[in-house]
Order: C-alpha cells, then structure tokens, then sequence
C-alpha cells in the first residue's frame, strides 16, 4: 500500500499558494506530518481524503487516483479520518455515536456493528463509559471516540490532523500508546505541530514549510539534520549570532541556550541534537535556500 503524491500544487484565491509543488511517498507504518500552523499540513489532508480539490499535480492512494470520483469513492471505503475538529452529537452516548457512524460506512448487519463497537470501545479505553452521553466526556475521551470511529471497517489508511492539541499530559501519552498501536500494515499519517508526538510515535517523517516539503525520511535521520551544530551556551543574556535559540533553561550559575547553527559561539559546547533540534535546522536551511 502506497500513497504517491506528484507535483501536487494547491492555489486560493488572491494566488496564495497553500502547497507548492509536493513530490511525496508514504508506506505502510506511521509517517509523522511536521509543520508550523500554515505551513500547508491541512491543506495536504483535506487533498489525500478528497475533501479538496489540488490546483495541479496528482495523488493516487493504493492505485486509485483522487482526480476521479471513481478513485475518491474507491480511497473513502479504505480511509479512516479524525479531522482537527471532529464534529460529535453530545446528546448522543459513545455507543450511539459509533453505531451511527458504522452505518454511514455501509456496515448493515447489526450483529457486526455490535462486535465492532464493543471491540473499538474496549481498545481506547471508553467500555466503562460508552453509554454516557458524549457531552459527560472530557476533551482526552472524545478524541479516543473519535480514533474509534476512524477505525470502525478496519480501515487500511488512517489520518490524524492535531489529535492532542489542547490534551492535558497524560491524554496526550494515553493517544501516542494508542496511536503507536494503529502502524503495522496500515499507512498511518499524523498530522501535527507537536514534534514530542511524532518522536514517540513515527519512524518517518515529512515536514512541510510555507507549502514546500522540505524534509522526507525516517525521524532519525530528522534528529540527524542538527549533528554538529548543536550547542550549549552560558550567558547572562539573550546571545546573538549565526543560530537559533531553541530553548532556554535557568541553572544556578544563570541561562543556558540551546542554540542550533553552522557557526557556534567559541564558548559553547557541542551536544547530541534531539528532533527539535533537527527540525529547526532543516527549517533554517530551507530559509537559507530561498533567500
């Protein structure tokens, strides 16, 4: 199974350019989907899931072209999707909520649709409270209902787009086990500005920037971007020069920066990059480019 993406290219009105020229390939497994707010992310999801339509270019996912209807209905009976904004029906209960959307998915038979359900329920973790009403859960247990109604038809193809903004720390642990669970023989997209999320959970990544994709490959070789221009540097103040501060720690002896560039202060010391780091580098070379 493949998702091949070529010379996708997406203008709106005013010639604001949202992707510009993707050549992309996504195999089974979990890809993690990198890029600022605007940098095109939705733009690629709304595209693949035939929501939207590109301005040129082509995407054919597992052989079927979503330039045709043919090929959009085709990719739909093999997706399942958990957009930023899932829209629920709070007076209705977990359960209901999922029998509901099993229908619209053409699985008719009751006795099928009950096994699903009790099965999907029980593997996020909501068994307890699937006869509540949807309005009783928090923001972590709707997202889980929300990746049991993507699953429901053990889809082959599963997109996620920003699945633990806004979820306290130990929702956003509980959905990166879940989504970690999804890979195998699946293609699994995360789409996401939470770079802790795609470390934990994605061997491959893409990152998007100001609608061109800059970096494709595993998340290793992400982290690998940085090596050797990452660095610590004590100062008493914010330093300047030929870097990017990523973050900033307080110690007792005053502020240390991390600092990502070609060209370190002489009084800083070389570390091992982590993914921010990587992606802060592939991000500055592409600004680099452009120039």
């Amino acid at each position: 199974m493949t998702i091949t993406i070529r010379n996708l290219t997406k203008v709106y009105r005013g010639n604001a350019a949202a992707l510009r020229d993707v050549d992309l390939t996504i195999t089974e497994g979990m890809t993690g989907l990198l890029g600022t707010n605007g940098a095109g992310k939705t733009t690629l999801i709304r595209i693949l899931t035939g929501t939207m339509h590109p301005t040129s270019g082509t995407v054919h996912v597992c052989g079927y072209d979503m330039a045709t209807a043919a090929g959009r209905s085709a990719v739909k009976r093999l997706l399942g999707y958990l957009p930023q904004e899932l829209a629920l029906y709070p007076d209705l209960t977990g359960r209901e909520l999922l029998d509901y959307v099993a229908l619209l998915k053409g699985i008719d038979d009751k006795r099928t649709r009950r096994s699903q359900i009790d099965a999907l329920l029980a593997r996020v973790g909501l068994e307890a409270v699937g006869t509540q009403r949807i309005s009783r859960y928090s923001g972590g247990m709707k997202r889980r209902l929300g990746i049991a109604q993507s699953l429901l038809g053990d889809p082959k193809i599963i997109i996620v787009d920003e699945p633990t903004a806004g979820l306290d720390p130990e929702e956003r642990i509980r959905f990166r086990t879940l989504l970690g669970q999804l890979g195998g023989d699946r293609i699994v997209v995360l789409s996401t500005h939470i770079l802790d999320d795609v470390a934990h959970s994605c061997p491959m990544a893409a990152v998007l920037t100001e609608g061109s994709l800059v970096y494709h490959g595993t998340t290793a070789g992400l982290v690998g971007m940085a090596e050797g221009q990452t660095h610590l540097l004590r100062a008493s103040a914010q330093p300047d020069g030929d870097f990017t501060v990523v973050n900033v720690t307080s110690t007792a002896d005053g502020m240390e920066y991390r600092i990502v560039g070609p060209v370190p202060p002489p009084e800083s010391r070389p570390v091992a990059p982590t993914l921010d780091d990587g992606y802060v580098a592939v991000l500055r070379a592409a600004r680099t480019s452009t120039l």
